[in-house]
């Protein structure tokens, strides 16, 4: 079982730079576990792309079924206060916005008490470095691994 940021899952609903490495990801371990708004970053970057044109209606469509069947398949973080609790101090120790340390957080609430027990799949380079120095082991692009 691995702990799957949005930037690691985002490849896998629509093709891009880090899709065969994702899939390949995914195939050695396909138990994922993600953050409770795993799914609310998906549909955030689905619409942006969409408004920006980079997405036809029908490609739009489709990755959004795609969230949902990951979605629904995923083991998901929704203890808000647990993820929270871990995430605020994140904040102080790594140069991250709030849904990274959320990110974060949630994965170090998977991992309790080692954090090593846990590896984590991230290709947000700032996230995988953070994740790297709470002591998880990291799935990222090869030149950070």
């Amino acid at each position: 079982m691995r702990f799957w940021d949005a930037s690691a899952v985002m490849p896998l609903i629509v093709e891009e730079a880090g899709t065969e490495l994702a899939l390949s990801w995914l195939k050695e371990d396909p138990d994922i576990v993600v953050w409770g708004l795993t799914r609310l970053e998906l549909v955030s970057a689905i619409e942006r792309r969409s408004r920006e044109g980079l997405l036809r209606p029908s490609e739009r469509t489709s990755a959004l079924m795609r969230v949902e069947r990951v979605a629904s398949d995923a083991h998901e973080v929704l203890d808000v206060l647990a993820v929270r609790m871990r995430a605020i101090p994140l904040l102080a120790r790594h140069a991250l916005r709030s849904a990274d340390a959320a990110q974060l957080g949630a994965a170090l609430l998977v991992a309790d008490p080692d954090p090593a027990s846990l590896t984590v799949v991230a290709l947000d380079r700032r996230l995988a470095e953070a994740a790297t120095r709470e002591g998880l082991r990291v799935l990222t692009w090869p030149e950070l691994a």
